[in-house]
């Protein structure tokens, strides 16, 4: 474990805001995300060193890939590929560099559009890519010092990679002058991330709301054209959201991860029960708080993202000229 200063103020000031383990089980410690006083920026700390990440990714990590649900996939990329369309309606070739390419799908999909793609990945438990350019080290590593692409991708990364600033700086260096950086990371402005124990620590480190992500944008020589919060590419829905209100707002208790109600995948496994409509009206009899959550989160999703505080966002940036 190390401790570290804001990665993009420098500030060695901050506040705790909540403690909680690794909700995947990879591990045993206790996590603790801080809130930068100077900037805002959220992120672990103390967080593990980056030799010992691996850790906390095991191979049944990337194994729902593409095969495995090919129809959501499709339409995820379909809405990803959507916020590229002001560079591919452009005449002549287009380049791609998707950082954190995973199994490699999203530059698959791209590449039967039309565009040249590469792609960065550092694990080592993802399967092996073939049929296009793979950079296997970080970004800032990468051995491309120059103007090289259109457009640079990162979906869902940067909240994973020790040094965001880096992965901006490095950005900025290979996209082209007017070339877009499109990234989403969740939305440290929402309930999901700052109050609901829904990131997933520690393999998220950093917590980004649209104020820090300007920061980054403007430091690193991008523009913030369009920022996005929905749910169209990786939901992250407030759960829990009614548990946390009635504890702080009506009890006057703090919420801790303690608190986190059963839900109903564990109360079927605990009761033997199979999924079903007399089971689902047996967990709302037996849980009615969180039958009651869950019933409302819809609007409250739609509530959500008019204010800007859903738990997803993304970005596109333009490198200036």
């Amino acid at each position: 474990m190390e401790t570290v200063a804001c990665n993009l103020c420098g500030s060695m000031r901050h506040t705790a805001l909540y403690q909680m383990p690794d909700r995947q089980g990879y591990q045993a410690e206790i996590f603790t995300v801080v809130e930068c006083n100077e900037c805002g920026l959220g992120f672990v700390n103390p967080r593990p060193r980056f030799e010992e990440m691996w850790k906390c990714y095991p191979k049944e990590y990337y194994e729902e890939g593409f095969a495995q649900n090919r129809a959501y996939h499709l339409r995820r990329y379909a809405r990803e590929a959507r916020y590229l369309r002001p560079i591919e309606t452009r005449p002549g070739p287009k380049s791609l560099l998707d950082v954190g390419c995973a199994n490699g799908d999203f530059p698959r999909f791209m590449k039967a559009r039309g565009w040249h793609v590469e792609g960065v990945e550092v694990s080592t438990s993802s399967q092996p890519i073939t049929d296009f350019m793979v950079y296997p080290q970080q970004l800032p590593e990468i051995p491309v010092n120059r103007p090289a692409y259109d457009a640079v991708t990162a979906w869902a990364v940067l909240e994973h990679v020790h040094d965001p600033m880096a992965y901006f700086r490095k950005a900025a260096e290979v996209t082209k002058a007017g070339g877009l950086f499109v990234f989403q990371v969740p939305n440290f402005d929402s309930l999901a991330s700052r109050r609901l124990f829904l990131e997933d620590v520690p393999r998220h480190l950093y917590f980004f709301s649209e104020r820090t992500v300007r920061r980054y944008l403007e430091t690193t020589g991008f523009v913030l054209e369009r920022a996005h919060f929905g749910r169209g590419l990786f939901p992250l829905p407030s759960c829990n959201w009614l548990h946390c209100y009635v504890r702080t707002k009506v009890r006057r208790k703090p919420f801790t991860y303690a608190d986190i109600p059963m839900g109903r995948p564990e109360f079927l496994k605990c009761h033997n029960l199979e999924p079903g409509l007399l089971s689902t009206l047996r967990f709302a009899i037996a849980r009615p708080l969180t039958a009651l959550d869950r019933a409302l989160l819809p609007f409250l999703s739609w509530i959500q993202i008019l204010r800007k505080t859903y738990g997803s966002s993304t970005y596109v940036a333009r490198r200036l000229g």
